[in-house]
């Protein structure tokens, strides 16, 4: 059985990345929802349909687990469909925040959307393990389009992530939490503007847990041999091979799905 991963657009490859490097013999499906990118500015209603629908395609692909390789659906959806699907599910912030916790700093910045950064989660979260640290939370909504559209070095783009470092650096944050999964896409434009270790991509820890978990679950694929991948999206599947290019090698063209159909899994 495999592993699902999905995220609003190429974000969560940095999470299937990490995941593939520990265990690159489970089975993975990655679902892109392109067509609803970026959710860091949709409203929680919006948020609850699409992770839902997104639930049920990786039901009716019969997964049996989901990782949840987006801030912003953890931060918003994960409690309110946890109970719904029998699969386990594995959202980023819920598993990160304790190891961020435990950290041995006083000051901690959270880069994120709009959507993550609203519902608190990171600072509930780390104040729920560590009440003494203080959390700073700043929104950076364009980051997102940055990446898919391929802009990080444009000059523009360049400007808008000094802006919003420099916002977070005015409150001399001793490490800041690149909280979006496409963040760590412009650690290259980051470094120009503070030193690279001042950054921490959840990712690889996240893929950690996974591991251990399952580990724990008796879950880990016997399988000697490479798993298969297969990557889907709704909408724009050329851009979404063209936009992942830059972290991850995707060889075969995504498949086009609608997710508004009773059969998911007639590809369109």
């Amino acid at each position: 059985m495999s592993i699902g991963f999905f995220d609003s657009g190429v974000g969560g490859l940095t999470v299937l990345k990490q995941f593939r490097n520990l265990l690159p013999s489970e089975d993975c499906l990655y679902f892109g929802d392109t067509k609803n990118m970026p959710y860091g500015e949709k409203s929680e209603k919006e948020l609850i349909e699409f992770a839902d629908r997104i639930f049920k395609f990786f039901e009716q692909k019969q997964v049996k687990a989901v990782v949840m390789a987006c801030n912003t659906t953890s931060a918003v959806t994960y409690e309110k469909l946890k109970e719904k699907y029998n699969f386990k599910i594995y959202p980023i912030i819920q598993s990160v925040t304790k190891l961020l916790a435990s950290k041995p700093v006083k000051r901690i910045g959270i880069l994120a959307t709009h959507a993550t950064i609203n519902s608190h989660a990171y600072k509930n979260g780390i104040h729920s393990y560590n009440p003494e640290m203080e959390v700073v939370e700043i929104a950076c909504p364009g980051w997102v389009k940055i990446v898919e559209n391929g802009l990080e070095n444009n000059k523009q783009s360049l400007c808008e992530i000094k802006n919003k470092l420099g916002e977070m650096l005015s409150f001399n944050p001793e490490k800041i939490v690149l909280a979006c999964t496409h963040y760590p896409y412009l650690l290259p434009q980051l470094s120009m503007f503070a030193d690279r270790s001042l950054f921490i991509d959840p990712s690889k820890a996240f893929a950690e847990f996974i591991k251990e978990d399952l580990q724990k679950s008796g879950m880990l694929s016997d399988s000697k041999s490479e798993g298969l991948e297969e990557f889907f999206v709704s909408a724009s599947p050329e851009n979404f091979k063209s936009a992942a290019s830059i972290f991850y090698n995707i060889s075969t063209k995504p498949v086009l799905v609608d997710l508004n159909t009773p059969d998911m899994l007639q590809p369109l």
